[in-house]
């Protein structure tokens, strides 16, 4: 892709990026498409890389524990917390970020 390519994406999923309550997003999460992205990372970035399907960088933030599948203690704590979070959907995947 080219940098205007690059740039066109990054803003269509900035505008498609809001926040949205857990417990509405569980079910993503009970089919296994919840992907946790850690909250130094910026959440448009990680979105795009996924998008673009650049493996190499994704894979990267996997090894680094940035960037995964929410655990069940992530997901209970969200739960119980009623946690409302970031979240973008890059098919068939819903990112999630939790913002301090």
């Amino acid at each position: 892709m080219t940098d205007q390519h690059d740039d066109i994406l990054q803003t269509k999923v900035n505008l498609e990026t809001a926040q949205i309550p857990w417990r509405d997003l569980q079910r993503f999460f009970a089919g296994g498409r919840a992907v946790f992205v850690a909250p130094e990372l910026d959440l448009t970035r990680v979105a795009t890389e996924m998008a673009k399907d650049n493996a190499a960088q994704i894979q990267h933030w996997m090894s680094e524990g940035q960037v995964g599948p929410v655990s069940d203690e992530q997901a209970q704590a969200w739960f119980e917390a009623d946690a409302l979070l970031w979240a973008v959907v890059i098919k068939p995947w819903v990112m999630v970020q939790e913002k301090p």
